[in-house]
Parts: C-alpha cells; structure tokens; sequence
C-alpha cells in the first residue's frame, strides 16, 4: 500500500511540475497537433491549426477518417493563402466508405523533400475542392512544435 501511495505521489508531482513549468508535451517530439471535423461536402476551407506564439511548427502528417464515401474529392492542407505548401491537391476517390482512412503526407523522394516550418501565428487550413464526400469527417494533424 505504501508503495503504490509513493508511487501516485511521484507521478503526481511530475504532473505539477509540468503544469507549473508549463512544459508541453508537443514540444520537440511528433506529436497529434488537432483533431478536426471537416466537410468533404462543400469546397471550402477549414482551419485545422494555428502555430503558437514564441513557436515554429513542421508538419509531419494528416490522418483522415472518413464518416462516409469521399467519392471524388479533393483536398490540400498547408498555410492560409497558400493551402499546398504541405499536401498538394489529392483525390480522395479511393477511399469510399464509413470508417476508411488514409494517412496523408509528401511522399520521398531519393531527393530531399522540401518541407516548411511554419512561424508563430501561421493558420494551417485543409482546402476541399471538387467536393462530392460526406460532412463528418475526422482529420488528425501530426507535427513537431519546436
């Protein structure tokens, strides 16, 4: 009993000292940055995330799950005003039911591939084009903040 007391007590505290240093866990490692509804069903953008103040953000990759067919959609995800830096324009169209998913990123190259590392402020949108999917939508946005 005493040492599962002294153990709850020292996992305790390293949480204190986290919330009082006020370290992120994102920081320095790859880590989920968002979890975002987004509507296949409509050309539009949706913001996904905003880097923070005093941060860089290099993104490393996008999960989406789909709530129904994506049919012939197509999506890019970058920085507002320039929606490709990150994902050029994809098609969507094979994945096409409830629950089917892809992991989206630059694929490399022998070469190195041009990444971006996004400043303090910088809006990160997903812009849907060509829509024909359905509403429910999950898009989870990996990164390293540093």
């Amino acid at each position: 009993m005493l040492k599962k007391l002294r153990m709850f007590i020292s996992f305790g505290l390293i949480i204190v000292l986290f919330i009082v240093m006020g370290a992120d866990l994102k920081e320095k490692s790859t880590a989920l940055l968002s979890t975002t509804t987004v509507a296949l069903n409509a050309n539009a953008d949706t913001t996904l995330y905003t880097v923070p103040v005093g941060k860089r953000c290099v993104l490393t990759k996008a999960i989406l799950v789909l709530g129904a067919d994506a049919s012939t959609t197509d999506i890019s995800i970058g920085q507002n005003g320039a929606e490709t830096d990150f994902l050029a324009a994809t098609d969507l169209g094979l994945i096409n039911a409830q629950y089917d998913a892809c992991i989206l990123q630059p694929i490399p190259a022998a070469n190195v591939l041009l990444g971006k590392s996004y400043a303090a402020g910088t809006v990160i949108e997903i812009q849907v084009t060509n829509q024909a999917g359905g509403a429910t939508n999950t898009l989870y946005l990996f990164g390293i903040l540093y």
